[in-house]
């Protein structure tokens, strides 16, 4: 559900996204999100996943447990474990894809601010 579902469609929304995320264990977010302009909660399902945050970061690891971050909030994510998430995004707007041809190795610890 978001602004990325064609117009016409019920789950077309520019006020709300709702993200079903399964992730294998060791996979990660291809660049760090920049520039954040939504507000994010995102809800461990199942397995242990990390959300890395500038200078913290979140595990995951109850069902249950989620992280709350909003405008201006730079952030990445790792699957600790083979890991199931739900995350809601307000607003939804388009930019955050990273498309597969501009996926980059993970960046270092060391380059987050």
């Amino acid at each position: 559900m978001g602004h990325f579902k064609k117009p016409g469609d019920p789950r077309h929304s520019s006020a709300v996204e709702v993200k079903w995320g399964v992730h294998p264990r060791g996979d990660r977010r291809a660049r760090w999100v920049r520039g954040e302009e939504r507000t994010a909660v995102l809800v461990l399902v199942s397995g242990r996943f990390r959300v890395e945050l500038p200078g913290r970061d979140v595990v995951l690891s109850r069902q249950g447990d989620y992280v709350v971050w909003g405008r201006g909030v730079d952030h990445s994510w790792y699957a600790e474990e083979e890991s199931v998430v739900l995350t809601v995004r307000w607003p939804s707007v388009p930019g955050y894809a990273v498309p597969e041809a501009v996926r980059e190795p993970h960046e270092p610890r060391a380059a987050r601010p």
